[in-house]
């Protein structure tokens, strides 16, 4: 029976248990890096720009995509 368990070392001793326990062949400590949630882009970067700008971004999106498209 295999269960994966996740956990948060609070004191340096334990770290030192488990490695024990790893040597005895009782578990097996399986390192993943932690890296936080990512945020969508969306989520990122909202309330930037307020809404004029924002207008003014898309207008000059607009003009570079017809301009694109005319060459």
């Amino acid at each position: 029976m295999v269960n994966t368990l996740q956990i948060q070392i609070t004191n340096p001793k334990a770290k030192g248990l488990l490695k024990q326990l790893e040597e005895l062949r009782l578990i097996r400590i399986i390192k993943e890096p932690t890296t936080p949630a990512t945020k969508r882009l969306s989520q990122k970067y909202k309330g930037i720009l307020n809404k004029e700008e924002g207008k003014d971004l898309n207008n000059h999106i607009q003009q570079m995509r017809t301009e694109w498209n005319n060459i």
